[in-house]
């Protein structure tokens, strides 16, 4: 991040509540561990991805450093002012509300909102009282909204919360509304418990948190297609749907596509050479995007390449990429 692009950032024109208003399905690139960063971002945003979320952020350790900041948030900030890496959530861990609304401080120049993390389900997480451990802690949610939006004078920054649901769902929706009254710009529900993985989603719950909210609710969980996303918009009456794995898997999943075009693979060769992006990242997002267009001889060979070169060369001998 840098301070010098701080004024014109600011003269960015679409907040991301617009989008909700807007009459259609909002599409939502969801924060991933690793994969979220600014080249996929950049990717998917070229194939009809509304909105992008950063990856988790510990919020604690981003206000402390200046070495967090510069390696766990990245933007292209001269672009942000027309049409680069925006509108962009920054998902924080907190569990305090004045940190929170001290990182929500940091970024606000530089994007367009901040998100909650209430449902992450990994141990160290909960552990630490981030994560899905904050749907039991209705108040301290609320407060920790209600700090940001108090303390962010930027009237368009929006303050969202992505959450888990409860097996008893009077609770979910009595934790939806403590922060609609504090002031949240809208709601994601992944419809599962937080103990669920693989188990089917829960849109019946969706439905009826979005039936209980006047805010915007977003549906996450199962999105491998937009007909999907179609449907469940349908089903729940969800104002967006985010998607994470059907992403990986098909970055241009909400152009209509049902698997990776060649024309993406080699949209996402350009962005990742041009961004500097990390051999591992840079092959590991291949290795999704091909899943499904390759056979089982050819993922042998393409999963165990160990260099760009190498994988360019594959690319260019397989697809003329």
């Amino acid at each position: 991040m840098n301070s010098d692009y701080t004024e014109n950032l600011q003269c960015y024109q679409t907040p991301p509540m617009d989008l909700f208003h807007s009459g259609h399905t909002v599409k939502i690139c969801a924060p991933m561990v690793r994969y979220s960063k600014l080249a996929f971002r950049t990717l998917v945003r070229k194939y009809s991805c509304d909105l992008c979320y950063t990856p988790m952020i510990v919020a604690a350790d981003f206000v402390k450093s200046v070495k967090a900041r510069d390696s766990e948030f990245t933007t292209n900030e001269v672009l942000s002012i027309s049409s680069g890496d925006r509108p962009l959530i920054v998902q924080f861990a907190a569990q305090e509300a004045q940190v929170l609304a001290d990182a929500a401080a940091l970024v606000c120049p530089f994007a367009d909102g901040i998100d909650l993390n209430c449902g992450c389900p990994q141990r160290w997480a909960m552990a630490e009282g981030y994560g899905a451990c904050l749907i039991n802690k209705p108040e301290l949610v609320q407060d920790m909204v209600r700090q940001v939006r108090n303390q962010v004078e930027n009237p368009n920054f929006a303050v969202s919360i992505k959450i888990r649901i409860h097996d008893d769902l009077t609770r979910t929706v009595d934790l939806c509304r403590k922060a609609e009254a504090a002031g949240v710009s809208w709601i994601t529900v992944h419809g599962r418990y937080v103990e669920e993985r693989h188990q089917p989603v829960h849109y019946d719950a969706i439905k009826v948190i979005k039936e209980n909210m006047s805010v915007p609710v977003v549906a996450n969980g199962d999105v491998r297609n937009l007909r999907e996303a179609e449907n469940i918009h349908q089903m729940t009456g969800a104002n967006g749907v985010m998607v994470a794995r059907g992403l990986l898997a098909n970055p241009a999943l909400f152009a209509g596509y049902e698997e990776t075009p060649l024309k993406c693979i080699q949209d996402w060769v350009d962005i990742a050479l041009e961004h500097g992006t990390p051999f591992v990242c840079f092959h590991h997002h291949l290795m999704y995007m091909m899943e499904r267009i390759t056979s089982k001889q050819e993922k042998r060979v393409f999963n165990v390449l160990s260099s760009t070169s190498a994988v360019l060369d594959y690319l260019g001998e397989q697809y003329s990429i």
